[in-house]
């Protein structure tokens, strides 16, 4: 019913920047939140940051002061901006959709990250 397609990901050296996009489509509810996760292989995939249709954030500590969450809700899309990577940083990312009115999650395919030390 939702579909997300991401963009942004790429080859990035340290101390760079890239900007994800993760545009929704289908029945979207104005209620909802907006979230960016990342796993690398190995490990469990974790919340990055979210953002909700109010426009309230979330950030992960390892993230927070480089990273920014945005959305522009008249074009579905959501935004991450991320600034001065790290090495640490590389890993595949995904945008995820949450409502409470319908129950269930969306979760986009997955942009790789990788930044180069």
């Amino acid at each position: 019913q939702v579909q997300l397609v991401e963009s942004g990901g790429g080859l990035v050296q340290a101390g760079g920047s890239l900007r994800l996009s993760c545009a929704a489509s289908g029945s979207i509810f104005r209620v909802n939140i907006m979230s960016w996760y990342r796993q690398a292989p190995g490990k469990q995939r974790d919340l990055v940051a979210r953002i909700t249709s109010a426009g309230g954030t979330n950030y992960s500590d390892s993230v927070k002061d480089r990273f920014t969450i945005s959305r522009d809700n008249a074009k579905n899309t959501v935004y991450l901006q991320m600034n001065s990577l790290k090495p640490e940083d590389t890993a595949a990312y995904y945008c995820r959709y949450e409502t409470p009115i319908s129950g269930r999650d969306t979760w986009g395919q997955g942009t790789q990250v990788t930044v180069s030390s």
